[in-house]
Protein backbone atom coordinates (compact mmCIF):
# COMPACT_ATOMS: atom_id res chain seq x y z
CA UNK A 1 0.00 0.00 0.00
CA UNK A 2 3.00 2.26 -0.01
CA UNK A 3 3.34 2.66 3.77
CA UNK A 4 6.59 4.08 5.09
CA UNK A 5 8.15 2.91 8.38
CA UNK A 6 6.04 4.34 11.22
CA UNK A 7 7.26 7.11 13.47
CA UNK A 8 6.53 6.80 17.18
CA UNK A 9 6.77 9.18 20.11
CA UNK A 10 5.57 9.50 23.71
CA UNK A 11 3.58 12.51 24.90
CA UNK A 12 2.96 13.40 28.52
CA UNK A 13 0.86 15.86 30.48
CA UNK A 14 0.22 16.09 34.21
CA UNK A 15 2.09 12.86 34.80
CA UNK A 16 0.05 10.94 32.22
CA UNK A 17 1.66 9.50 29.08
CA UNK A 18 0.40 8.25 25.75
CA UNK A 19 2.18 6.44 22.93
CA UNK A 20 1.54 7.69 19.37
CA UNK A 21 2.61 5.93 16.17
CA UNK A 22 2.15 7.54 12.76
CA UNK A 23 2.15 5.69 9.44
CA UNK A 24 2.46 7.59 6.17
CA UNK A 25 0.99 6.15 2.95
CA UNK A 26 1.29 6.98 -0.71
CA UNK A 27 -2.16 8.58 -0.86
CA UNK A 28 -5.40 8.78 1.17
CA UNK A 29 -6.89 5.78 -0.66
CA UNK A 30 -4.03 3.56 0.46
CA UNK A 31 -4.33 4.91 4.00
CA UNK A 32 -8.08 4.27 3.97
CA UNK A 33 -7.45 0.67 2.88
CA UNK A 34 -5.08 0.19 5.82
CA UNK A 35 -7.56 1.87 8.17
CA UNK A 36 -10.43 -0.45 7.21
CA UNK A 37 -8.06 -3.43 7.41
CA UNK A 38 -7.53 -2.69 11.12
CA UNK A 39 -11.20 -2.26 12.01
CA UNK A 40 -12.72 -4.99 14.15
CA UNK A 41 -16.24 -5.74 15.26
CA UNK A 42 -16.84 -4.03 18.61
CA UNK A 43 -14.79 -0.94 17.83
CA UNK A 44 -16.70 2.25 18.50
CA UNK A 45 -16.56 5.42 16.38
CA UNK A 46 -15.43 8.62 18.06
CA UNK A 47 -16.10 12.32 17.57
CA UNK A 48 -12.38 13.14 17.38
CA UNK A 49 -12.20 12.52 13.62
CA UNK A 50 -14.77 11.47 10.99
CA UNK A 51 -12.78 8.24 10.48
CA UNK A 52 -11.65 7.08 13.91
CA UNK A 53 -12.38 4.07 16.08
CA UNK A 54 -11.52 3.05 19.60
CA UNK A 55 -11.37 -0.26 21.41
CA UNK A 56 -10.32 -0.30 25.05
CA UNK A 57 -7.46 2.16 25.43
CA UNK A 58 -6.34 2.02 21.76
CA UNK A 59 -7.50 4.31 18.98
CA UNK A 60 -6.84 4.55 15.26
CA UNK A 61 -7.45 7.70 13.24
CA UNK A 62 -7.34 8.35 9.52
CA UNK A 63 -5.87 11.77 8.69
CA UNK A 64 -5.46 12.20 4.94
CA UNK A 65 -2.64 9.87 3.91
CA UNK A 66 -1.64 9.28 7.55
CA UNK A 67 -2.82 6.59 9.94
CA UNK A 68 -2.38 7.45 13.61
CA UNK A 69 -2.35 4.89 16.44
CA UNK A 70 -2.82 6.13 19.99
CA UNK A 71 -2.25 3.89 23.02
CA UNK A 72 -3.38 4.66 26.57
CA UNK A 73 -6.21 6.93 25.37
CA UNK A 74 -7.55 7.10 28.92
CA UNK A 75 -4.65 9.43 29.69
CA UNK A 76 -5.66 12.13 27.17
CA UNK A 77 -8.77 14.21 26.64
CA UNK A 78 -10.75 14.37 23.39
CA UNK A 79 -9.77 18.04 22.97
CA UNK A 80 -6.06 17.19 23.19
CA UNK A 81 -6.55 14.35 20.72
CA UNK A 82 -8.17 16.76 18.27
CA UNK A 83 -5.27 19.18 18.69
CA UNK A 84 -2.82 16.35 18.02
CA UNK A 85 -4.75 15.30 14.91
CA UNK A 86 -4.87 18.87 13.59
CA UNK A 87 -1.10 19.16 13.91
CA UNK A 88 -0.76 16.13 11.62
CA UNK A 89 -3.49 17.30 9.25
CA UNK A 90 -1.40 20.32 8.30
CA UNK A 91 1.12 17.96 6.64
CA UNK A 92 -1.38 15.48 5.22
CA UNK A 93 -2.61 14.93 1.67
CA UNK A 94 -6.31 15.77 1.92
CA UNK A 95 -7.34 14.37 -1.46
CA UNK A 96 -10.96 13.08 -1.22
CA UNK A 97 -11.38 9.45 -0.22
CA UNK A 98 -12.75 6.92 -2.76
CA UNK A 99 -16.50 7.44 -3.37
CA UNK A 100 -17.24 3.70 -3.25
CA UNK A 101 -17.27 3.85 0.55
CA UNK A 102 -20.49 5.88 0.39
CA UNK A 103 -22.36 3.26 -1.64
CA UNK A 104 -22.69 0.82 1.26
CA UNK A 105 -26.20 0.60 2.76
CA UNK A 106 -26.35 1.71 6.38
CA UNK A 107 -29.26 -0.39 7.62
CA UNK A 108 -28.18 -3.62 9.38
CA UNK A 109 -24.49 -2.84 8.68
CA UNK A 110 -22.18 -4.59 11.15
CA UNK A 111 -19.76 -1.86 12.17
CA UNK A 112 -16.12 -2.86 11.98
CA UNK A 113 -16.55 -5.15 8.96
CA UNK A 114 -15.97 -2.48 6.29
CA UNK A 115 -12.99 -3.32 4.11
CA UNK A 116 -11.55 -1.38 1.18
CA UNK A 117 -9.12 -3.01 -1.27
CA UNK A 118 -7.03 -1.47 -4.03
CA UNK A 119 -5.18 -4.61 -5.09
CA UNK A 120 -5.08 -8.41 -4.93
CA UNK A 121 -3.29 -8.57 -1.57
CA UNK A 122 -5.80 -6.31 0.16
CA UNK A 123 -8.67 -8.16 -1.52
CA UNK A 124 -7.52 -11.56 -0.26
CA UNK A 125 -6.82 -10.20 3.23
CA UNK A 126 -10.33 -8.74 3.39
CA UNK A 127 -11.85 -12.07 2.34
CA UNK A 128 -9.91 -13.78 5.12
CA UNK A 129 -10.98 -11.39 7.89
CA UNK A 130 -14.63 -11.67 6.78
CA UNK A 131 -14.53 -15.51 6.64
CA UNK A 132 -15.06 -15.57 2.88
CA UNK A 133 -11.74 -17.10 1.83
CA UNK A 134 -13.43 -19.52 -0.55
CA UNK A 135 -14.00 -16.57 -2.91
CA UNK A 136 -10.25 -16.05 -3.31
CA UNK A 137 -10.61 -17.60 -6.78
CA UNK A 138 -12.18 -14.33 -7.93
CA UNK A 139 -9.01 -12.34 -7.26
CA UNK A 140 -7.62 -12.70 -10.75
CA UNK A 141 -10.96 -11.84 -12.36
CA UNK A 142 -11.53 -8.54 -10.56
CA UNK A 143 -9.16 -6.56 -12.76
CA UNK A 144 -7.23 -4.48 -10.23
CA UNK A 145 -4.58 -3.52 -12.86
CA UNK A 146 -7.36 -1.76 -14.82
CA UNK A 147 -8.21 0.51 -11.87
CA UNK A 148 -10.82 -1.57 -10.03
CA UNK A 149 -11.64 -0.77 -6.38
CA UNK A 150 -13.41 -3.14 -4.00
CA UNK A 151 -15.47 -2.49 -0.87
CA UNK A 152 -16.77 -5.12 1.58
CA UNK A 153 -19.13 -5.09 4.54
CA UNK A 154 -21.15 -7.63 6.51
CA UNK A 155 -24.88 -7.21 7.09
CA UNK A 156 -27.01 -8.84 9.75
CA UNK A 157 -30.00 -10.67 8.30
CA UNK A 158 -31.23 -12.49 11.42
CA UNK A 159 -29.74 -13.32 14.80
CA UNK A 160 -26.60 -15.32 14.07
CA UNK A 161 -26.98 -14.93 10.29
CA UNK A 162 -25.02 -12.46 8.19
CA UNK A 163 -24.10 -12.02 4.54
CA UNK A 164 -21.25 -10.13 2.92
CA UNK A 165 -21.77 -7.42 0.31
CA UNK A 166 -18.96 -6.89 -2.18
CA UNK A 167 -18.91 -3.79 -4.38
CA UNK A 168 -16.43 -3.38 -7.24
CA UNK A 169 -16.16 -0.08 -9.09
CA UNK A 170 -14.39 0.43 -12.44
CA UNK A 171 -13.29 3.58 -14.27
CA UNK A 172 -15.78 2.96 -17.12
CA UNK A 173 -18.96 0.92 -17.73
CA UNK A 174 -17.17 -0.91 -20.56
CA UNK A 175 -14.55 -2.29 -18.15
CA UNK A 176 -17.31 -3.24 -15.71
CA UNK A 177 -19.13 -5.20 -18.43
CA UNK A 178 -15.93 -6.95 -19.47
CA UNK A 179 -15.07 -8.11 -15.94
CA UNK A 180 -18.70 -8.96 -15.22
CA UNK A 181 -18.42 -11.77 -17.77
CA UNK A 182 -15.11 -12.98 -16.28
CA UNK A 183 -16.57 -13.08 -12.77
CA UNK A 184 -19.72 -14.85 -13.96
CA UNK A 185 -17.58 -17.53 -15.59
CA UNK A 186 -15.55 -18.00 -12.40
CA UNK A 187 -18.69 -18.29 -10.27
CA UNK A 188 -20.47 -20.74 -12.56
CA UNK A 189 -17.33 -22.89 -12.89
CA UNK A 190 -17.04 -23.42 -9.11
CA UNK A 191 -19.76 -25.46 -7.43
CA UNK A 192 -19.05 -23.84 -4.04
CA UNK A 193 -19.74 -20.36 -5.46
CA UNK A 194 -22.66 -21.16 -7.75
CA UNK A 195 -25.25 -19.70 -5.36
CA UNK A 196 -23.64 -16.25 -5.70
CA UNK A 197 -24.44 -14.05 -8.65
CA UNK A 198 -23.17 -10.67 -9.83
CA UNK A 199 -25.07 -7.66 -11.13
CA UNK A 200 -23.95 -4.48 -12.85
CA UNK A 201 -25.12 -0.89 -12.57
CA UNK A 202 -23.14 1.29 -14.97
CA UNK A 203 -19.55 1.08 -13.60
CA UNK A 204 -20.43 -0.78 -10.38
CA UNK A 205 -20.60 -4.55 -9.86
CA UNK A 206 -22.29 -5.98 -6.76
CA UNK A 207 -22.08 -9.47 -5.27
CA UNK A 208 -23.67 -10.86 -2.12
CA UNK A 209 -21.20 -13.48 -0.92
CA UNK A 210 -22.74 -16.52 0.75
CA UNK A 211 -26.28 -15.07 0.67
CA UNK A 212 -28.76 -16.29 3.25
CA UNK A 213 -31.42 -16.39 0.53
CA UNK A 214 -32.12 -14.90 -2.88
CA UNK A 215 -34.67 -12.55 -1.31
CA UNK A 216 -32.30 -11.12 1.28
CA UNK A 217 -29.58 -10.76 -1.35
CA UNK A 218 -31.93 -8.86 -3.69
CA UNK A 219 -33.11 -6.65 -0.84
CA UNK A 220 -29.54 -5.78 0.11
CA UNK A 221 -28.71 -4.92 -3.49
CA UNK A 222 -31.73 -2.64 -3.71
CA UNK A 223 -30.39 -0.61 -0.78
CA UNK A 224 -27.04 0.17 -2.43
CA UNK A 225 -26.67 3.95 -2.58
CA UNK A 226 -25.41 4.21 -6.13
CA UNK A 227 -27.08 6.44 -8.69
CA UNK A 228 -26.13 6.76 -12.34
CA UNK A 229 -26.48 10.07 -14.13
CA UNK A 230 -25.83 10.86 -17.78
CA UNK A 231 -24.91 14.47 -18.51
CA UNK A 232 -24.47 16.30 -21.77
CA UNK A 233 -22.25 19.34 -21.73
CA UNK A 234 -23.18 21.91 -24.33
CA UNK A 235 -23.03 25.63 -24.73
CA UNK A 236 -25.84 27.57 -23.14
CA UNK A 237 -26.95 31.14 -22.68
CA UNK A 238 -29.58 32.94 -20.69
CA UNK A 239 -32.36 34.80 -22.49
CA UNK A 240 -33.98 37.82 -20.84
CA UNK A 241 -37.02 39.57 -22.28
CA UNK A 242 -36.76 43.40 -22.31
CA UNK A 243 -39.68 45.51 -20.99
CA UNK A 244 -42.58 45.81 -23.45
CA UNK A 245 -42.36 49.62 -23.49
CA UNK A 246 -38.79 49.33 -24.70
CA UNK A 247 -39.87 46.84 -27.38
CA UNK A 248 -42.62 49.23 -28.65
CA UNK A 249 -40.19 52.18 -28.63
CA UNK A 250 -37.64 50.21 -30.63
CA UNK A 251 -40.31 49.19 -33.16
CA UNK A 252 -41.33 52.84 -33.72
CA UNK A 253 -37.75 54.02 -33.97
CA UNK A 254 -36.89 51.26 -36.42
CA UNK A 255 -39.94 52.02 -38.58
CA UNK A 256 -39.18 55.77 -38.63
CA UNK A 257 -35.57 55.11 -39.53
CA UNK A 258 -36.59 52.80 -42.39
CA UNK A 259 -39.16 55.32 -43.73
CA UNK A 260 -36.69 58.17 -43.46
CA UNK A 261 -34.09 56.19 -45.37
CA UNK A 262 -36.65 55.30 -48.08
CA UNK A 263 -37.69 58.97 -48.48
CA UNK A 264 -34.07 60.13 -48.61
CA UNK A 265 -33.14 57.57 -51.24
CA UNK A 266 -36.27 58.38 -53.28
CA UNK A 267 -35.55 62.10 -53.23
CA UNK A 268 -31.92 61.54 -54.10
CA UNK A 269 -32.78 59.30 -57.05
CA UNK A 270 -35.54 61.63 -58.31
CA UNK A 271 -33.39 64.74 -57.88
CA UNK A 272 -30.50 63.26 -59.83
CA UNK A 273 -32.84 62.21 -62.62
CA UNK A 274 -34.52 65.65 -62.89
CA UNK A 275 -31.18 67.49 -62.70
CA UNK A 276 -29.69 65.27 -65.40
CA UNK A 277 -32.68 65.80 -67.68
CA UNK A 278 -32.43 69.58 -67.21
CA UNK A 279 -28.70 69.79 -67.86
CA UNK A 280 -28.50 67.10 -70.52
CA UNK A 281 -31.91 66.81 -72.13
CA UNK A 282 -32.25 63.73 -74.25
CA UNK A 283 -28.66 62.71 -73.61
CA UNK A 284 -28.91 60.38 -70.64
CA UNK A 285 -32.55 59.68 -69.93
CA UNK A 286 -35.41 59.38 -72.46
CA UNK A 287 -33.24 59.49 -75.54
CA UNK A 288 -35.46 59.45 -78.64
CA UNK A 289 -33.47 56.72 -80.34
CA UNK A 290 -34.01 54.46 -77.38
CA UNK A 291 -37.74 55.03 -77.07
CA UNK A 292 -40.40 53.03 -78.87
CA UNK A 293 -44.12 53.62 -79.09
CA UNK A 294 -46.57 50.92 -80.11
CA UNK A 295 -48.97 52.22 -82.77
CA UNK A 296 -52.27 50.74 -83.92
CA UNK A 297 -51.93 52.31 -87.37
CA UNK A 298 -55.33 54.03 -87.30
CA UNK A 299 -53.82 57.07 -88.99
CA UNK A 300 -51.08 57.52 -91.46
CA UNK A 301 -49.09 59.92 -89.32
CA UNK A 302 -46.15 58.34 -87.52
CA UNK A 303 -45.85 59.37 -83.87
CA UNK A 304 -42.62 61.09 -82.87
CA UNK A 305 -41.60 59.97 -79.35
CA UNK A 306 -39.97 63.33 -78.70
CA UNK A 307 -43.40 64.92 -78.77
CA UNK A 308 -44.06 63.51 -75.34
CA UNK A 309 -41.22 65.46 -73.72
Amino acid sequence: MGAKPPEAADYGKDGKTIRVALEKFRDPSSAYSAYTGQLRVGMQPTDVRPYSAVAGDQMIMLIGNFLMHVNQTRNISAADLQTLALSVQGRADLTPLPPIRNYLPEERLIQGTQRYALGPAGFQEALGTLSQSRFVALTGEIGFPTGAEAMFANYLVAPGKAQTLLLIEYPTPQLAEQHLRHIQSALSGNSELSNTDVERRASLLSLVLSPVSERTAAQLRDEIKYQTQVTWNEGSHTLTDPPWLLVVKNIFLGTLAFCGLAVALGLAFGGVRILTKRLLPGKVFDRPEDMEVLQLGLSGKRIDPSDFY
